[in-house]
């Protein structure tokens, strides 16, 4: 079975030490995967463990596609990067509980379809490579 054909993991973020999401929020969405028939990991706070850099997070970048409730999906992204974790951008969907409702998160996670949206990379070019000229004039 392909990464494209396995059933998206599911990992939800209480968000414990920042507490930027709302506590309404947080509690429905855990309540409603309590009750789901999906299989899903909870963690008390992902910052905190990317900080360790727990090797946890690194079996989540690896294991095929997975969707997570948490914070902004540029957070997300960043804190498994620097964790030596990276996500892949095309297995991984990241639901904002920030910004959207409990019963949006909860309908999406319910959903086997994946919509990847981590952002990319908008890092500065390397030295090693070459910096496209976009109107190059003659002299």
């Amino acid at each position: 079975m392909t990464d494209r054909q396995k059933s998206p993991r599911i990992l939800y973020c209480h968000c414990q030490y920042a507490q930027v999401i709302p506590s309404e929020t947080k509690t429905a969405v855990l309540e409603g995967l309590c009750q789901s028939s999906k299989a899903f990991d909870a963690v008390a706070d992902l910052c905190e463990m990317a900080a360790r850099q727990d090797p946890a997070l690194q079996s989540l970048s690896h294991e095929g596609p997975v969707k997570i409730a948490a914070c902004f999906p540029r957070a997300i992204k960043w804190l498994f990067a620097g964790a030596k974790a990276p996500l892949d951008r095309d297995n991984t969907e990241v639901l904002n509980m920030r910004e959207i409702s409990a019963e949006t998160v909860l309908q999406r996670l319910e959903k086997e379809d994946m919509q990847p949206n981590l952002p990319e990379d908008n890092r500065p070019p390397q030295a090693s490579e070459s910096v496209p000229q976009k109107n190059p004039e003659k002299s």
